[in-house]
Parts: C-alpha cells; structure tokens; sequence
C-alpha cells in the first residue's frame, strides 16, 4: 500500500488554515482520495482537553496532532492539518517524524497581515488580547515562529479560497506527492501553464 502525505497548515488565529483545509479535502474527496482533517479546535477539544497554552502544552498538542497525522498517512491517508502550531521546532520534529515513517510532509504557511487578521477577527479575541484581556495570545503576548522553508506559502488576505486550493493542488501534483486524476490533473496543468 502507498503512504499518504500530510499537508500541514500553519499560520496565526483567523488566517483560514481550517477553511483552506475544508475546501481542500472537499475537492480531493470528489476526486476518490482518502482524506481527513485534523483540526487543531476539534483536536484540543478532543484529545488535548486539559492542556493550556503554555509552550510546553502548546508542544504537546502539536506532537498529538502529528502523530495522529503519522498513523492516517501510514494508512494511505492524506491528513490535513490546521493548527497554529507556532513553535518552529515541534512542526520540523512531526516533519522528520512522518518522513521517517515513510510518508511525505508538505508544510503550508497561510500568512495574513495583523491588521486584516484583526478586521476578520468576529469573536473579538485579537482586540481582547491587544487589550491584555487574553493572555499568551500567538502573534500577540506569545510568539508565532513563521516556517524557513514551507514547501507552500498562500497569503490569505490577497488570494480567494479557490485559487488558495488550485496552488495547493498544482504543487502537490506536480511533485508528484499524489497520483493525479483527471480534473485535477487539468486543473493543475492549466494553473501551471498560467491560463
């Protein structure tokens, strides 16, 4: 059985990592993919209830994120994984992780400027944490440490949902991370060749 990838969406609070995922997975599920979503709420909310957002918890949770991801691409999976993840050195330790298992890693950087991540913010937690009301806030009080080297990088406050998911599927494809099926395949052929 082929190994899976795991695509691993890091960025700040806001910046559309889980949207991106959701838009993903649902063209590569039209297409017959095995695909799953690991979503850093769903995952803190599930497996990670009782940790706080201290570095250390923060690490925690990103290393049960990545070793759910390891078990679903050791299956032929391909995870996508929303989280925040703001520590630099647990997202390369998932990275070495998973490709040691077998699997492939891409990581995709979703970057947005503050002040537009603060104009989307409808829960009004980036005006509470600027505002001290929150604490250890990533990207605020508490550090967000962006990729060196992401494979990807989407800047969210200048490319649609749509175009975000073409990029993603050309690179992917190109790469030959997965096997291409047709629509993707035209899809892919046609955003590289700048039409």
């Amino acid at each position: 059985m082929e190994k899976g990838i795991v695509l691993w969406f890091t960025g700040l609070s806001g910046a559309g990592k889980t949207t991106l995922a959701r838009a993903l997975s649902t063209r590569l599920a039209e297409e017959g993919f095995p695909v799953e979503i690991l979503d850093g709420d769903e995952v803190r909310e599930n497996l990670s209830r009782g940790l706080g957002f201290s570095k250390a918890d923060r690490d925690t949770n990103i290393r049960r994120i990545g070793f759910v991801a390891r078990l679903l691409a050791r299956n032929g999976v391909i995870v996508l994984a929303a989280a925040i993840s703001p520590y630099r050195q647990p997202r390369d330790d998932v990275r070495r992780d998973i490709t040691d298992d077998g699997a492939r890693f891409l990581e995709i950087f979703i970057h947005c400027p503050l002040n537009v991540l603060i104009e989307r913010d409808v829960k009004g937690l980036y005006k509470k944490a600027l505002a001290g009301e929150v604490k250890n806030f990533t990207g605020i009080s508490d550090p967000y440490e962006e990729p060196l080297r992401p494979e990807i990088i989407i800047d969210s406050s200048t490319e649609s949902i749509d175009q975000s998911v073409e990029r993603i599927l050309a690179r992917v494809i190109e790469a030959g991370e997965i096997s291409p099926q047709s629509a993707l395949v035209e899809s892919a052929h046609s955003l590289l060749a700048g039409d």
